[in-house]
């Protein structure tokens, strides 16, 4: 363990925001409500959740804070099949985004003042569905125990995604199935 690198996450903040994830009602205003605490809480410059799209192949923000429209309107966000967390699953963190040929686009991270990132993959099962992307504008070294936390609320909102995913699909089949004229299922009942 790091010891000597400061601790940002403390169980009352991973409380707080787990509770939100656990409680939600609207998956939509949980998201931003993430995005937004996640700055709050860690003192960072700035959060993103995007979520994959397979038929472009590239990733998109559904929430974001601390993070300019310049920023984010910067260019598309390609899945590099080798290095980013969405594609191996596993968090991955630069530590100095100027000096890494990971960074896609480092002229507009340098503009907005970005030095730092940890992304996260947000995950049910594999293959990840998305990301959490936490910016800091100071070169920034992760606790170990942070990390873990991390990676533990993008499980926790990969659990979320995907049943609302599912919620959302039975509700359609629902609707849908009382749209039908009920002499439709008289032969299904065995008369």
């Amino acid at each position: 363990m790091n010891e000597n690198i400061e601790k940002r996450i403390h169980l009352r903040q991973f409380q707080s925001i787990s509770r939100a994830i656990l409680t939600f009602s609207d998956v939509n205003l949980l998201i931003n409500h993430i995005a937004e605490r996640i700055c709050r809480s860690f003192s960072v410059k700035g959060c993103s959740i995007m979520l994959f799209d397979e038929r472009e192949k590239q990733l998109f923000r559904v929430a974001s804070h601390g993070v300019s429209e310049e920023y984010l309107n910067k260019g598309p966000l390609l899945v590099d099949k080798q290095y980013t967390a969405f594609a191996t699953g596993l968090p991955v963190f630069i530590e100095n985004f100027q000096n890494d040929r990971r960074v896609q686009y480092p002229e507009a991270a340098a503009k907005e003042g970005i030095l730092s990132m940890l992304s996260v993959p947000v995950k049910y099962h594999d293959p990840p569905i998305g990301l959490i992307r936490i910016y800091h504008d100071e070169v920034w070294q992760i606790h170990d125990d942070d990390l873990d936390s991390f990676c533990l609320l993008g499980l926790q909102l990969g659990v979320v995604i995907e049943n609302n995913g599912l919620k959302t699909f039975f509700e359609k089949v629902k609707g849908a199935m009382e749209m039908l004229p009920l002499n439709m299922f008289k032969g299904l009942h065995g008369s």
